[in-house]
């Protein structure tokens, strides 16, 4: 089983982070920010990751800091659970609809962080979340994972929909690309014959 586990502390956040590549989807995601709790849901049940995750942190300011510290640690145990990224797909790619919404993510575990970001999202807020944290989500987890990011807005008007389109369509995505290659016969997927990890702790 590929697992990483990441116990993350800051003046700000005590954060607990156990995921599983080759899972079945179960998910206990307690962060004190609900909307957060929602999304980690959708990667773990598109994504078949097993995620366990608590959270404790400075909400009392706002959802800021947990947000990106939460981001940061499930970065790190992705990298655990990759490895040197022998025999994986590498690649991955996903085109999720919900409503008329509809997002894109394309993305390569390369072990080079890269976000490249297009989405627009037409309210400050869904329920008490500020949807820019979005954004600092996703590059808290390409910058501690080592993966390049594609993620783009193809259609959509209603926030939560876009939004939760993308995490179904990352979860998809990362999915295919962290799955078993059969013709691989254990090799790492590059013709360098190497890819770097990243987010070491």
């Amino acid at each position: 089983m590929r697992t990483g586990e990441i116990h993350r502390v800051t003046g700000e956040t005590d954060v607990n982070v156990r995921l599983g590549l080759d899972g079945g989807g179960r998910c206990q995601a307690s962060t004190g920010v609900p909307f957060l709790d929602h999304m980690l849901h959708q990667i773990s049940s598109h994504g078949l990751i097993d995620l366990e995750i608590t959270a404790t942190g400075d909400t009392h300011i706002d959802d800021h800091h947990t947000n990106e510290d939460v981001g940061i640690a499930v970065g790190q145990a992705l990298s655990k659970a990759l490895g040197d990224r022998r025999g994986i797909y590498r690649f991955g790619h996903f085109v999720a609809p919900l409503d008329e919404a509809l997002v894109q993510v394309v993305l390569d575990c390369s072990g080079r962080p890269h976000l490249s970001w297009g989405l627009t999202i037409p309210t400050q807020k869904i329920g008490t979340y500020d949807t820019e944290l979005v954004k600092e989500f996703f590059v808290a987890v390409v910058n501690n994972s080592g993966l390049t990011l594609h993620i783009r807005q193809l259609d959509g008007v209603n926030s939560h929909h876009i939004v939760e389109a993308c995490f179904k369509a990352f979860a998809r995505a990362l999915r295919m690309a962290t799955e078993i290659d059969p013709r691989r016969s254990g090799s790492v997927p590059s013709s360098k014959g190497v890819l770097e990890q990243a987010g070491g702790s």
